[in-house]
């Protein structure tokens, strides 16, 4: 009987393991899931890691991974974008000082972030491509203002046009 717990106990260890390891995936959102929790599914999981170090909001990052893409072996470089747009509510903006300290004093270090206030929108990172089309959606209610900074740092590539 005692051989037989071990066994179990030894079997429930391994898989656990195989989970924290990400060879087991967890539990994965829909895209219309993680579209209302402000992400396209297009960040890839390693971002997620990323993530984890600017925003110690757990909850969020294990959101993230529920709406990651794996990483491929073969990709060298990590996914960037061509620009932003910081997207928010005015009226909401007094409940998020870190935003507004963004918005006010380290947006024009950015030329390619856009604000743009909408009407009930939480604060959200719109990432685009080279062509101005949204790639993806990132909330951004619990970034501090270094944060936002860093990310964009990282995240957008300005890439220059031929013409």
């Amino acid at each position: 009987m005692m051989d037989r717990s071990l066994s179990v106990a030894a079997a429930v260890a391994a898989v656990a393991l195989l989970c924290f390891s990400g060879l087991c995936h967890g539990e994965r959102l829909g895209a219309r899931e993680c579209e209302d929790l402000g992400f396209t599914g297009l960040a890839l999981c390693s971002d997620c890691n990323a993530l984890s170090e600017f925003v110690k909001d757990q909850e969020l990052v294990e959101d993230c991974r529920k709406c990651c893409t794996e990483d491929s072996d073969d990709s060298i470089s990590k996914l960037t974008f061509s620009g932003a747009i910081i997207e928010v509510c005015m009226r909401k903006l007094v409940f998020y000082p870190e935003v507004v300290g963004f918005l006010e004093e380290d947006k024009d270090d950015f030329p390619y972030v856009e604000a743009r206030y909408l009407y009930g929108s939480p604060p959200k990172l719109i990432m685009l491509d080279d062509k101005g089309e949204q790639k993806e959606t990132i909330r951004i209610d619990n970034w501090k203002r270094e944060h936002i900074r860093q990310f964009l740092k990282e995240k957008v590539k300005l890439v220059k046009s031929d013409s």
